[in-house]
């Protein structure tokens, strides 16, 4: 995967960033301190997007400015629908993309439940976690060289929209200062999005994501609730205890489904 947002300069958008930011202005940030300082979080924040060539229209390299401004080693941002992934809005890099693609395949990971929870979630020492958790996803982002990792919800009051994955390549928690930015980052991305969604074209999908990774997994699913008779959750869920298997990617266990290479109805025979 990588930030394929097209790249709109700041000055032509100078006008629609003031506007972006008075949109956002009037809304709290929770456990960040007195508005104020949020505020000047969130100018500084839209600052460096604006300046990567992002507007409210184009928002360009989101995970990359994420990563900068929390300062860890890389980030991810994952849409999610009632707790379950359904694209990758961008990533900063391969150990990035890897921990969004195995939080897809295996359906657990802090991305999934910081959006299910609607809480941050932390683990600070992946290697020696003092609650064990993700059995399955553990192992192979630590194989990926990822330490620690930090989910953030992404949302707007009530209206859940996905999360923020952080990550750093040794262990240990974050800062104050680092848990109150990545808040504030998580509350743009928010916005980000819907304003991105106001400016999508007539028709078109409502978010330009890496969304092509992975809606050949929804389309297996519908394929394989065909074959076996069941919904299409249950088709899912068969793809991913799949992959899990025989130690593959669920992307690459869809395609086989969608090229017809793999049928789930002759599995079930054998």
């Amino acid at each position: 995967m990588r930030e394929t947002w097209s790249s709109w300069s700041a000055e032509s958008f100078s006008e629609e960033t003031r506007e972006w930011n008075c949109r956002s202005a009037f809304f709290d940030f929770p456990n960040v301190g007195q508005p104020e300082v949020a505020g000047d979080r969130r100018a500084r924040i839209v600052a460096r997007i604006v300046a990567a060539g992002g507007s409210p229209s184009a928002p360009g390299p989101l995970c990359q400015v994420a990563a900068d401004v929390i300062g860890l080693t890389g980030a991810g941002v994952m849409v999610l629908h009632d707790g379950v992934p359904q694209a990758s809005l961008c990533s900063t890099g391969p150990v990035s993309a890897l921990i969004e693609e195995l939080q897809y395949t295996l359906g657990e990971g802090p991305c999934i439940d910081a959006d299910r929870s609607g809480t941050v979630i932390i683990e600070p020492d992946l290697a020696v976690p003092a609650t064990p958790r993700w059995p399955a996803f553990s192992p192979e982002a630590l194989g990926a060289g990822a330490r620690a990792v930090f989910g953030f919800p992404v949302r707007i009051g009530a209206a859940r929209i996905g999360a923020l994955n952080v990550f750093r390549d040794r262990s240990g928690p974050l800062s104050d200062e680092q848990h109150a930015d990545a808040l504030v980052m998580a509350d743009v991305i928010a916005r980000t999005i819907l304003d991105f969604q106001a400016y999508a074209e007539s028709g078109a999908d409502a978010v330009e994501l890496n969304a092509d990774i992975h809606s050949v997994v929804h389309q297996a699913a519908g394929m394989v609730s065909v074959q076996l008779d069941i919904s299409v959750g249950d088709a899912l869920a068969r793809l991913r205890a799949y992959a899990f298997g025989i130690d593959r990617s669920i992307t690459e266990v869809a395609r086989e489904v969608v090229t017809r290479v793999l049928n789930f109805n002759s599995l079930e025979e054998r």
